[in-house]
This record gives structure tokens, C-alpha cells and sequence, in this order.
């Protein structure tokens, strides 16, 4: 069976509609915050708000690199140094001198080149091979349409933590 472009197109719309939806549930989690409670740790975790919206955004533009580019050396966690760890590390608090309009800001940015990729990728079937990590398949090759359900599941658990993070701040909740 031919895919027409509609059919291309209703299948974009609505892996960016689920996206939207997930990154709207997460944003959200952030609302009428300071600084100071968005880099708060309120669970067990080391998680906080802002760091995991910082989380998600690399996450997300390194997967949208890795559509258009395949994975980059940067990928392959068997080189990775303690300075390379403690980097990633970083992704996940407020560091001094952020902000948590400037961590939103930047996960605007992500998201709106994610979605103009998504948009204008020709093949979501374009595979490129995973990088070599322990959590991946020796060998295997993610296409741009796997690729993309990994964002909108990444997305959505992450929400569901922020949920937990934020009801454990001041007891707003997010979802439900």
C-alpha cells in the first residue's frame, strides 16, 4: 500500500499534536514558579522542575540531531570522561545564574526547530544506526518516525514526574 500525502501528513499532525500535548503537561508543571522552587528538590530524587525540563530539551534537540545527522561521537558513552558525566549530570538542576524563564525559553527553541523537522523531513522512514550505549541493541537503526515516538514517550514520562515533583513543592497538581 502507497502512503498518499495525506496519509504523510495526517501521521506528522498527529505525532506533533501527542508531542504538543505532552510538552504542554510538562510546561505546565511550572506555573506561578520562582527560580528558587523550580531548582528545588522535593522527592527522594534529584530531579527538580527546572532540571528536568533542562533534561528533556537535551534530550530532545540531541534526538533531532541525531534525525537529521545520525548519532555523533558525543553519543558514545564508552569515551565518555567524568567531565562528560558531570555535564549530563548538570542537565538535571538549576545551575547558579539560571533562571526558569530561560530554561522555558530554551525548550521553546527546541521544540520549534523539533517541529519545523517534523515538518519538513522527507522520509520518516530515514534510519540512521543507534549509538553505542549499554541501553541500546547492538546494530540497531532507529528510523525518524521511532525516533519521535521516543521524544513524545520521553515527554510524557517526564511530565508525570514533573506531577510528582510539583505536588510535592506546594500541592498543585498538573494532571488529574
Amino acid at each position: 500500500m502507497t502512503e498518499t500525502t495525506q496519509d504523510i501528513t495526517t501521521e506528522r499532525a498527529d505525532l506533533l499534536e501527542a508531542l504538543a500535548h505532552h510538552r504542554h503537561f510538562l510546561r505546565f508543571t511550572t506555573r506561578d514558579l520562582t527560580d528558587e522552587q523550580a531548582g528545588q528538590r522535593t522527592t527522594a530524587s534529584e530531579l527538580c522542575l527546572g532540571g528536568l525540563i533542562k533534561h528533556v530539551t537535551s534530550a530532545e534537540r540531541n534526538w533531532a540531531d541525531f534525525i537529521l545527522n545520525g548519532p555523533s561521537p558525543s553519543d558514545d558513552f564508552s569515551n565518555m570522561t567524568e567531565a562528560d558525566f558531570a555535564r549530563r549530570a548538570d542537565e538535571f538542576r538549576m545551575l547558579p545564574g539560571e533562571t526558569l524563564a530561560g530554561v522555558l525559553a530554551a525548550y521553546d527553541e527546541t521544540a520549534r526547530r523539533t517541529d519545523e523537522i517534523v515538518t519538513s523531513l522527507p522520509d520518516l522512514n530515514a534510519a540512521h544506526p543507534l549509538p553505542e550505549a549499554p541501553w541500546n541493541k547492538p546494530g540497531a537503526s532507529w528510523s525518524a518516525r521511532r525516533v519521535l515516538l521516543h521524544i513524545v514517550a520521553e515527554t510524557a514520562q517526564h511530565a508525570g514526574h514533573a506531577d510528582i515533583i510539583r505536588e510535592s513543592l506546594d500541592g498543585a497538581k498538573s494532571m488529574g
